[in-house]
């Protein structure tokens, strides 16, 4: 397992943090999610086997989200 933390300046809200748990939530490879709003980062535990870094920027991305790893 594998801890990344994706800078995504765009969230200012729990309805973002909301956002952001339940599309990525249940993903494969995904082991556990942290929204910090204050910061403006997403923490993610992934197998990068089966969830790449590359991945869940695409996926934040469509979300509106978009990120960089920090």
């Amino acid at each position: 397992m594998q801890t990344t933390i994706f800078l995504a300046p765009d969230i200012e809200c729990g309805g973002c943090a909301a956002s952001i748990e339940k599309a990525l939530n249940g993903l494969t490879g995904l082991s556990s999610l942290s929204v910090n709003i204050d910061a403006k980062t997403v923490t993610i535990e992934h197998d990068t086997e089966l969830l790449s870094a590359e991945a869940i920027l695409t996926r934040l991305d469509h979300l509106g989200f978009p990120s960089t790893v920090q």
